[in-house]
């Protein structure tokens, strides 16, 4: 019997132990859904700045845009054609709009 023990009580303690990593395991899922979540759900601030950052080269390329389209319009205007100084004082207008959406940037001294 005594060796029957012997053999059967290291195997157990096995059996316990890997019944305890699961526990372990049960009882951390929680924290780990919801600190995923949490992580999912934050911005951090290099991804926020990224995130603006597109956002004003988005703009300032809208604006690049208007204004090239802006030139040609007021060269249309200027050889008469009336639908093209209206077209321009609408593509001004826009411009307008975007400009104080788009940061200036400090002049070098």
């Amino acid at each position: 019997m005594r060796r029957l023990a012997f053999f059967v009580l290291p195997i157990a303690a096995l059996g316990t132990s890997a019944c305890v990593g699961t526990l372990v395991d049960v009882a951390t899922a929680p924290v780990r859904v919801v600190s995923k979540g949490v992580d999912l759900a934050t911005t951090s601030q290099s991804e926020a700045d990224e995130k603006r950052g597109r956002e004003i080269r988005r703009r300032e390329e809208q604006l690049a845009k208007l204004e090239r389209q802006y030139e040609k319009q007021l060269d249309e205007c200027e050889k008469g054609k009336q639908r093209s100084c209206s077209n321009a004082r609408d593509t001004y207008a826009e411009m307008q709009q975007i400009l104080p959406t788009i940061p200036v940037e400090p002049e070098d001294d």
